[in-house]
């Protein structure tokens, strides 16, 4: 029987509280161990659900301590890249959140020290490991809705804090690299191809990050529109519309929150198929893939190369929008 996976996670980010931090726990093959945060009560609520955790009270320490086997990154986004590096070079593979850079010069920093230390590295884009989206790729290479002719992408939630760090360009905030990632990487994970021009991005500033942008781009074989917004009400769909089909995803990246994880295709004939995926838990089976892959050599769903694609796209989109 392999050792369990020891965690650490850096920074007691709400979301880390909430979702991750939980998953990591709960996952088989890992448990909890450590967190760093100079606050006792930030501490507290991961206590209650890994007793015995472990408080640094600085990123330091815990990058450097040997009883962790890997760090999760839930900091600020322009603290990812620079603690990715970090970890990597005290021997901890590493699961940060998204957007892991800014940039793509700045991804590439992370996949130097990637292969400079032979660790697993990786964006925590937990969609590809959620059964849903594993399901909607087999349709498309199954060709069940034909040749595919266009994407459309849509993601929206209403965040007017200006104190949060999503609405501040200090700390890599806006709409687009919070959940452009999602709309932009689920058409290529499904597709397997990637944005050959930028047609139009439409882009709304506010502080200085972008709070609402539509975007349309031109890929080898489709066309793709997205929506992303910060300053809109709560939705999200993605829909790929083929020459004999449509196939939907009404909840595609936070479901339960936006509804059933399902996927739906509708024929030629108006004929309607769904499958629904109940009680899956996309941050615990991201965290499973992570320790298996560790533990068993088992191949991730999510290499860093694929993520470096996304930025790849965004930065694209950002260059358009000049």
């Amino acid at each position: 029987m392999t050792d369990p996976v020891r965690w650490g996670i850096l920074g007691a980010a709400n979301f880390a509280r909430t979702h991750m931090g939980p998953a990591i726990h709960a996952a088989r093959g890992g448990t909890l161990v450590a967190i760093a945060t100079s606050s006792a009560d930030k501490a507290r609520p991961f206590a209650e659900f890994a007793p015995g955790l472990r408080v640094h009270e600085d990123y330091e320490a815990l990058v450097a301590d040997p009883e962790i086997d890997a760090i999760y990154i839930p900091l600020p986004n322009h603290m990812h890249v620079d603690w990715a590096i970090r970890a990597l070079e005290s021997g901890k593979p590493v699961l940060c959140e998204k957007p892991l850079a800014m940039n793509v010069e700045s991804f590439d920093k992370v996949i130097a020290a990637r292969d400079r230390t032979g660790l697993l590295a990786a964006e925590a884009y937990m969609i590809v490991h959620h059964p849903q989206w594993q399901r909607a790729k087999q349709l498309y290479e199954e060709r069940a809705i034909g040749d595919l002719v266009s994407v459309t992408a849509m993601f929206s939630f209403n965040n007017p804090d200006m104190t949060n760090i999503r609405n501040k360009a200090e700390t890599g905030g806006g709409s687009i690299p919070d959940i452009g990632v999602y709309i932009y990487g689920s058409a290529r994970f499904v597709t397997g191809e990637e944005p050959a021009e930028i047609l139009r991005a439409d882009i709304t500033w506010e502080n200085g990050v972008d709070t609402r942008a539509h975007v349309m781009a031109r890929f080898p074989s489709f066309t793709y529109q997205g929506y992303t917004s910060t300053r809109m009400a709560p939705f999200q769909e993605v829909v790929f519309h083929g020459t004999d089909g449509i196939l939907k995803l009404s909840a595609p990246f936070n479901a339960g929150v936006y509804g059933m994880a399902e996927v739906i295709v509708q024929d030629g004939k108006q004929v309607v198929t769904s499958e629904r995926f109940p009680g899956v838990n996309q941050y615990v089976a991201q965290v499973e893939a992570f320790n298996a892959s560790l533990r068993e050599g088992k191949p991730y769903a999510c290499p860093l190369e694929f993520s470096r694609g996304t930025q790849a796209m965004i930065d694209m989109v950002y260059a358009a929008a000049e």
